[in-house]
C-alpha cells in the first residue's frame, strides 16, 4: 500500500506491480473515506499533501 501525490503515483504503480506482479487499484483520497484508517498528512515520498492511494 502506498500513499502518495500526484507527482509520484506512476512510481508508486511501478513499485506495486515490481512487488505483487499485478496492476493495483488506484483510489483518489478527495474522493473516498474509510471508516477505521485515516490517510497521513504527508506522501511517502515527499512533503506534499498525498491524493492517491494505491493497493
Amino acid at each position: 500500500m502506498f500513499v502518495v501525490c500526484k507527482e509520484h503515483v506512476e512510481l508508486a504503480i511501478d513499485m506495486f506491480v515490481d512487488e505483487y506482479e499485478e496492476a493495483p487499484d488506484i483510489y483518489d483520497l478527495n474522493e473516498v473515506r474509510f471508516t477505521a484508517w485515516e490517510p497521513p498528512a504527508t506522501c511517502e515520498r515527499c512533503e506534499r499533501k498525498p491524493q492517491y492511494l494505491v493497493i
